[in-house]
């Protein structure tokens, strides 16, 4: 596929020629829209691939020298050292103006030369860890994660802090399972993606990650966390727990909120001071003490089920066979359709029935449909009747996101989530819900 520059009467085109004919061409233009061109309207055409590859080696080279002399610079400075491991996602990507796809392209140099203010904020080393859309995580990846810090923070005693790249999506998730994984983390570990890709001059990509090196470089809190766009303006990060933390936009660059909880700082993007707005909850996740690492049982198998209208028996069944827990989404304060109330409600008994069963052979756990609140199924009959049938799980403010990750990380540790669910084991049940 050539890079031409197309000469028409009163204008010019660069861009990639795609597809030609005897009377028209398509050109796919930089900012990743095609157009046709009749060939009638155009003076002439040049092949400018060479040029391109001229630009790119000078570039290429550039770099290389800006690189060689940052890690110089870098290597006695005084600054405090982060760590930056890229596991993909937008954050590490660029559009591919061949298919219009944004791609992981950019290596952890390249990045790094992107973000010049990164290194007067701290001594940045970054490498390439995993290349991957975060909807392909499982716990495999949390536990590699996990080893991985644990890895870094043994061979070097001097790191500040640790920074995760990952695509959007499941951060949350991710920040939950690293929260319960860690026992005495003494360092930060933030998490920092984008919605849009690096290259786009709407990336929050430089901003987050800018934000994350700041926050690290310059607080005292341990743990793990999440730092994005505080709001869809440039001015500000916010840092959230990583547990109870959610996405709630599919493209909007502020898309993370808490959720039950308080944030617990902002980052001033132009002055990179800390605004501290809530307190940090203390537990053994960053406790004194030798780290220590709990990690999952990659071969658990945890479901999800969320109650709707004309739901069926048939949908709960499969998970009787072969799974270990499951989280439920239940409406309002936390309901199922369990109740047989006429000739047209007859499938709620059967409902009623297999959730029974359920329940007593695996942990059941109620989880909001709702975004904010608190499960309550004391206040009507039917959520009552879930409780009297061993469902788990009740007054629990956790996001159905931190619940999947909790049961599934107490099943891990071999720990009965009848006993253990509703303790607080990592502050996630320290601060109360907010109204």
């Amino acid at each position: 596929m050539k890079h031409v520059k197309i000469l028409l009467e009163n204008e010019h085109l660069e861009g990639l020629l795609i597809k030609e004919d005897d009377k028209h061409l398509a050109l796919k233009l930089s900012n990743g829209y095609n157009i046709g061109i009749s060939k009638n309207r155009i003076k002439k055409i040049e092949d400018i691939n060479s040029r391109e590859d001229l630009v790119k080696e000078q570039h290429s080279e550039r770099v290389h020298k800006e690189i060689v002399q940052h890690v110089s610079k870098d290597a006695v400075s005084d600054l405090p050292k982060v760590l930056i491991l890229h596991t993909g996602g937008t954050i590490a990507s660029k559009v591919d103006y061949q298919t219009g796809a944004v791609t992981p392209k950019f290596t952890p140099e390249e990045l790094n030369s992107m973000f010049p203010e990164i290194k007067d904020i701290a001594n940045i080393e970054s490498r390439l860890f995993r290349n991957m859309a975060s909807d392909d995580m499982r716990f495999s990846h949390y536990n590699l994660i996990a080893k991985e810090i644990e890895k870094e923070l043994t061979e070097h005693k001097d790191l500040k802090g640790i920074i995760i790249t990952q695509g959007t999506d499941t951060i949350h998730y991710t920040s939950a399972a690293l929260s319960f994984i860690f026992e005495h983390l003494q360092i930060p570990v933030v998490i920092v993606g984008s919605q849009r890709s690096s290259d786009r001059g709407s990336s929050d990509a430089a901003m987050n990650l800018i934000s994350a090196v700041a926050f690290i470089a310059n607080t005292s809190l341990k743990g793990v966390f999440i730092c994005f766009h505080e709001n869809i303006s440039d001015e500000s990060c916010i840092i959230l727990n990583g547990l109870n933390a959610k996405k709630l936009h599919s493209s909007r660059r502020d898309a993370f909120k808490p959720v039950n909880v308080p944030s617990i700082a902002r980052i001033d993007y132009n002055t990179k001071n800390i605004e501290y707005v809530s307190e940090h909850p203390e537990s053994s996740l960053n406790s004194p003490g030798k780290l220590k690492l709990h990690l999952f049982n990659e071969d658990l198998k945890i479901g999800m089920l969320v109650s709707h209208p004309n739901m069926f028996a048939a949908e709960i069944e499969p998970f009787l066979k072969g799974f270990d827990g499951i989280i439920l989404q239940g409406t309002g304060l936390c309901h199922f359709p369990i109740n047989e109330i006429d000739e047209f409600t007859k499938e709620h008994t059967k409902i009623k029935d297999v959730l029974t069963e359920l329940s007593s052979k695996i942990p059941v756990v109620m989880s909001l449909q709702t975004v904010y609140g608190s499960v309550n199924m004391n206040v009507y009959r039917p959520g009552k009747a879930l409780i009297e049938m061993g469902i788990i799980g009740n007054y629990s403010s956790l996001i159905t996101e931190t619940s999947f990750i909790k049961l599934s990380w107490l099943l891990s540790q071999k720990l009965d989530p009848k006993e253990y669910f509703m303790k607080d084991l990592r502050g996630e049940f320290l601060v109360k819900s907010v109204e």
